[in-house]
């Protein structure tokens, strides 16, 4: 059987009792017409202000003489309060409770003209909200405390980078002075050292020259790859890619080492390519020298050394191929640290370990790959693959095409120009034990006050780079202004930068690295004077000479 009205009204009223929310409705003339438990409890109101027919504004004042509505007048407090909820169709405010706790109200105009009133205790909430703003400055505290100190020590590591690369470019400019300062008497000791090799022939003698001959080689090894490695990890060593011919390249190669290699009786081949690649040529250079140098070092008397070429889509794969004493796969990363060498190695020849740790270091520098297949017992084969160029070089801009050598160097007339006394005495001496027309110079100052150009023309000259007025090249220039434009030339310097090589190359100048190797030196010569023609008259030297 359905509930009847009266029970209807009684169950809602029961249930409102029992909502959270305070509730009450007042009528159009805004007294109480009925209020729940809740509203009760929470405005901690009196009997005779919850009574049906209470007034609005009765209920405000009370409130405000309590305290609740804050400091100042009741009555203004409690007519402020009215107004502020009959003047709005709706509205939404919060205040303290009698308890302290935070209420939030809510109010709506009835269609009658009546008012709805209804409120909760947000206590919870507001202070969750508080708690969480404290949680938020306090992050944003630590957030900027951390952000100040990340700045701060990323200024510092910017201050210490900044220490650190000067650093290293002091270090790099003293390495180069020094090395320029250290070079120089050791190429005077090698020099003098080889002639005395020539000249003591297979006497005790000899033997002591050969000895303090292979220490010298030592002492330039370990310099040199310093020298090679400092420049890498300091910067200085900028990769300058260019289109070149890997037939001059391997050219080179082989008029330096085949001396080498016809010491030992080893066959050294080298195949010979008309591909173009993209590299840096001065770099590539010195990763094939260290590569074909190793080869022939770690290879026994009589066996074989194979440089050569081989497409692979648009790259081309240089190898180096030896049949010594090789290693295996475990050793493959060890033979590329640093002062690594193995057993075997060591026992066979002398060295510090720090030439492939250059070529990897360049080829790094140069984004390039480096294959490695070894067989202990067998042998090596090292692979460089260099990206091709698309369009070959034209006739100007190929290297020229060297004449045969000359093997016999006797009555080669010779210009040797050095600021070093002793490097002088010691060229003049070796190259005249090859039967050379050697005449020496300090600057082309002296060349004028001794005039040693009249009635005497060079096949070629020899030509230190750092000389006290100006640089060799300049002199060299200033040489074939008043010799002749066809003479060849070679500077021969301990300064090793890609600047000064390719400087050098552009004006068609040959570069010998101090300490000169004696072989070296003498397929230097060799090849030079496999370049000159019939030459001219003799020009006179003007006394101006401003060196």
């Amino acid at each position: 059987m359905a509930e009847t009205v009266p029970e209807a009204e009684s169950s809602l009223r029961s249930a409102v009792n029992y909502m959270p929310q305070g509730l009450a409705v007042f009528d159009r003339e805004f007294r109480l017409v009925a209020a729940n438990a809740r509203y009760l409890e929470l405005l901690a109101l009196p009997p005779s202000l919850v009574r049906e027919g209470a007034t609005l504004y009765e209920i405000a004042l009370f409130i405000a003489r309590r305290g609740d509505l804050g400091p100042g007048d009741a009555e203004d407090l409690a007519q402020r309060r009215v107004h502020s909820f009959i003047d709005e169709p709706a509205t939404v405010s919060e205040r303290l409770g009698a308890g302290g706790q935070m209420l939030e109200f809510y109010t709506r105009r009835l269609p009658e003209g009546g008012l709805a009133i209804s409120f909760v205790d947000v206590t919870a909430r507001v202070e969750a909200e508080a708690e969480l703003e404290r949680l938020n400055l306090s992050l944003e505290a630590r957030v900027a405390e951390r952000t100040a100190a990340l700045m701060r020590v990323n200024a510092e590591l910017e201050i210490a980078r900044a220490k650190a690369d000067a650093a290293n470019l002091d270090k790099t400019r003293f390495l180069a002075a020094a090395s320029h300062d250290l070079l120089q008497p050791l190429n005077a000791a090698r020099l003098y050292t080889a002639t005395l090799v020539e000249r003591a022939g297979g006497t005790n003698l000899g033997e002591l020259a050969h000895s303090i001959e292979a220490s010298l080689n030592a002492v330039e090894e370990i310099m040199s790859a310093l020298l090679d490695i400092s420049r890498i990890d300091s910067g200085a060593l900028k990769p300058m890619p260019t289109a070149f011919s890997v037939r001059d390249l391997l050219k080179k190669i082989e008029v330096e080492f085949a001396p080498l290699a016809r010491e030992k009786s080893i066959r050294l081949r080298i195949v010979g390519s008309s591909a173009t690649v993209i590299a840096d040529r001065m770099l590539m250079a010195r990763v094939l020298q260290n590569l074909v140098s190793n080869a022939i070092k770690y290879t026994r008397v009589g066996g074989k050394v194979l440089v050569g070429c081989r497409r692979r889509g648009a790259r081309l794969r240089l190898d180096i191929i030896d049949n010594g004493i090789g290693f295996n796969k475990d050793q493959h990363a060890l033979i590329f640290s640093e002062f690594s060498r193995l057993e075997r190695g060591a026992r066979m020849a002398q060295g510090l370990g720090l030439g492939l740790s250059i070529v990897k270091r360049i080829v790094t520098a140069l984004s390039l790959s480096l294959e490695l297949d070894s067989q202990e017992g067998r042998g090596s084969r090292f692979s460089l693959l260099i990206p091709q160029s698309r369009i070959g070089l034209t006739a100007g801009e190929a290297s020229p095409v060297s004449r045969e050598p000359v093997s016999n160097l006797t009555g080669l007339k010779v210009l040797c120009i050095d600021n070093e006394r002793s490097i002088l005495d010691a060229m003049s001496g070796l190259m005249t034990g090859w039967g050379c027309d050697v005449r020496i110079a300090r600057s082309l100052k002296d060349i004028d006050r001794d005039e040693q150009l009249l009635g005497w023309l060079p096949d070629l000259v020899l030509m230190d780079y750092h000389l006290d007025q100006t640089s060799g090249l300049d002199a060299i220039e200033w040489l074939r202004h008043n010799v002749g434009g066809h003479l060849p030339a070679a500077l021969v310097t301990a300064d090793r930068s890609p600047a000064v090589r390719m400087l050098a190359e552009e004006r068609g100048i040959a570069v010998v690295t101090k300490p000169v190797k004696p072989a070296a030196l003498r397929a230097a010569i060799s090849g030079l004077a496999g370049q000159r023609g019939r030459q001219p008259g003799v020009r006179p030297v003007p006394s101006s000479a401003s060196n």
